[in-house]
């Protein structure tokens, strides 16, 4: 397909996702910016079939800008915990305070407002005021960019700077000027669906007849997979997590800094070895006990495998400087619904529970 041949690609497209695409998707439903907008930035490198749990129970606690931009950035942090990259939800919470503040509540109707919100580039706006304003914006998120790379057979990285440019000037040639909503759905729904990156289902695309790629027999070969070193293997981290219990079977823990993994949420205080685990309890609590090993469990990180060695340590309370920071916290275990309402990454989590319920 040339350039030239773009304005065919709309017209097929959303005749294809009358009859085969997604209609029913919560955030379909009752369709606005702001539920636009939240799904858009759930929907981030995480599964549909992820989002849908999440995405309902952020609704019934946070149903406008409003009243996201007013709760606390624990509270909204809790609701994302286990769905990862929490970077996202403390954008989204920025974000919502940035519209309370500099639009009135009301989520913007510019493009270039829209895109400068935390959180939010050229795309996730375009596919916001597309989907939710009917306005005609391209959009070149990760299964969009692998169905014009295919369709028009595109060679090359799209970090290069030149590839990007080229997709959009594609993604740009076909965009229809009405039934926008409805296209782009349909090149979402597409790529994540049937064109996807191992088994591109071909015979049922309607773009088949089209797609260059498929026609020269490389719809594998494009986009190019990602270099990988050879013998490079998935890396593996290790570290110990100190669980200190006092009197009261509540659980001390620690707001971990913005910038790295589980930026912001609440943890168990972390070390490289069981040595330095114990040795930090000895210098910040009192009225020790013994401390206990306990099996390691291991966390899947996108590139990383993390294997846990949990330590822990009974004690009468903390040395007085300790709370004085604000970022720490004791954490009732054996009470979980009635606990504070704050994120915490997933092996924590789970950790906190087997304790309150006896299993460690």
């Amino acid at each position: 397909m040339k350039p030239t041949q773009a304005a065919l690609v709309g017209p097929a497209l959303v005749a294809w996702h009358a009859r085969a695409g997604r209609h029913d998707l919560p955030w379909q439903r009752e369709r606005s910016p702001y539920r636009v907008w939240v799904s858009e930035i759930m929907l981030q490198q995480t599964q549909v079939s992820a989002v849908i749990p999440y995405f309902e129970r952020f609704m019934l606690r946070f149903p406008d800008v409003r009243t996201l931009a007013d709760a606390p950035i624990d509270e909204v942090l809790h609701l994302w915990t286990g769905l990862g990259y929490y970077a996202r939800a403390r954008n989204l919470h920025r974000a919502a305070q940035q519209i309370r503040d500099r639009h009135g509540g009301e989520f913007p109707h510019a493009f270039d407002d829209v895109a400068d919100l935390p959180g939010i580039g050229r795309s996730t706006a375009g596919a916001i005021l597309a989907l939710a304003r009917e306005q005609r914006h391209p959009i070149l998120d990760g299964n969009v960019k692998r169905v014009l790379q295919r369709v028009f057979g595109i060679e090359g990285n799209t970090l290069d700077r030149a590839v990007e440019r080229r997709l959009w000037t594609l993604a740009d040639a076909c965009t229809p000027g009405e039934d926008v909503a409805t296209y782009t759905q349909a090149i979402m729904d597409l790529g994540a669906t049937l064109c996807t990156r191992r088994k591109p289902a071909c015979v049922l695309c309607p773009l088949h007849d089209a797609c260059s790629a498929r026609r020269s027999g490389r719809q594998h070969k494009i986009p190019a997979a990602k270099s990988r070193a050879v013998g490079s293997a998935r890396s593996a981290r290790r570290c110990w997590m100190l669980l200190v219990r006092d009197k009261n079977a509540a659980v001390f823990l620690e707001r971990r800094p913005e910038r790295g993994i589980w930026g912001g949420l609440w943890c168990l205080p972390e070390f490289n070895s069981e040595s330095a685990a114990i040795a930090y309890a000895r210098n910040h609590f009192k009225g020790l006990g013994e401390p206990r090993g306990l099996g390691s469990i291991r966390h899947a990180f996108t590139h990383f495998d993390l294997e846990i060695f949990p330590v822990i340590i009974d004690c009468e309370r903390a040395v007085d400087t300790v709370m004085e920071s604000g970022e720490c916290l004791w954490y009732k275990a054996d009470a979980a619904d009635a606990a504070p309402r704050i994120g915490l990454p997933t092996p924590v989590k789970q950790l906190l529970l087997d304790l309150g319920q006896g299993i460690l």
